[in-house]
């Protein structure tokens, strides 16, 4: 009876022409989220961060590793992630989805990439495919630079059993700074180096570099082409309808998000004020975000934001 009463009472709401708020209890106030350290997940947990903050939220991060930050959502101590890059983690994850250990809130960016590169010079000495490695394992030192412990799983296990005659090659697992430290140097040396890359980035701007093909069982078709998802805890939209709307809406494009990662890596300027950047570019990305999302308060959550960040 409750549940028709309520039902009716939406209905007759929006036929008067008034909106029905998806105003979240006061323990959603605070939303927690994983930051594993990249830059373009620190961009956009930044970019959620601004807008909870104007709508009268609180958004906290916490620097973790990939299969913590996994852990994290499965046991409730975490709420949201963005960070899930697919197909790259769907399979050292699987069992997160299958289990319905993690919610999947939206796809926040499509056009991605996500395989092994080498710097052009490198390409252009006969490397173009994974299985050509192999063939200059001194040029290389039988090294592949990655990233933070925990995200080069398809790495690690290609050179395990051997795939691409890669048998007693190293991972070199490090910072994503570290990494592209190291790659930077290489390039000014003209040394030979093969890391992983991925787009969107800004070394796609700042290195002249060739994705190599043939790394389809690891990391997927068309130079591993991926979609970056959002997760939250299980059961947390229908916790928190509110901000899962929000989380919903928040969708980012490659352009953007290479724009802001430049300013963050190229410029110095802090996850914050890149997105507070870039939110003033385009300031019309808040119409399609806060559709239909409200300030913890119930209301509206627009106005509240344009007169926190668009000056």
């Amino acid at each position: 009876m409750r549940k028709l009463v309520s039902a009716t009472l939406a209905a007759g709401l929006m036929a008067a022409g008034i909106t029905t708020s998806r105003a979240d209890a006061p323990s959603c106030a605070t939303v927690r989220a994983a930051d594993i350290g990249w830059t373009d997940i620190q961009l956009t947990t930044a970019t959620a961060s601004l807008l909870l903050k104007a709508m009268n939220y609180k958004m906290t991060s916490s620097l973790l590793g990939l299969s913590v930050s996994y852990a994290s959502l499965k046991g409730g101590q975490i709420d949201v992630f963005l960070g899930n890059w697919r197909p790259a983690q769907n399979i050292e994850f699987k069992d997160f989805f299958d289990k319905k250990w993690v919610d999947v809130l939206a796809t926040n960016l499509t056009g991605a990439k996500y395989t092994l590169a080498v710097p052009d010079y490198v390409a252009a000495a006969g490397v173009r495919s994974f299985d050509d490695l192999a063939k200059f394992p001194d040029q290389f030192s039988k090294k592949i630079y990655g990233i933070e412990p925990g995200t080069n799983q398809p790495l690690l296990d290609m050179v395990a059993k051997g795939a691409h005659g890669l048998s007693g090659w190293t991972i070199v697992e490090s910072s994503e700074q570290a990494m592209l430290a190291q790659v930077k140097r290489a390039v000014e040396r003209k040394e030979w180096i093969v890391f992983l890359g991925w787009q969107p980035h800004p070394m796609n701007l700042n290195l002249k570099m060739d994705y190599l093909t043939g790394g389809d069982e690891e990391f997927g078709p068309d130079f591993g082409g991926s979609t970056v998802w959002t997760l939250a805890r299980p059961g947390y939209a229908a916790d928190c309808p509110n901000v899962a709307k929000l989380f919903e809406n928040l969708i980012f494009d490659v352009d953007q998000e290479n724009a802001g990662m430049k300013m963050m890596l190229d410029g110095g300027a802090t996850a914050e004020a890149a997105a507070t950047a870039l939110i003033h570019a385009k300031p019309e990305n808040l119409e399609k975000w806060l559709n239909g999302v409200t300030a913890l308060d119930g209301t509206p959550a627009l106005a509240k934001v344009r007169d926190a960040l668009v000056k």
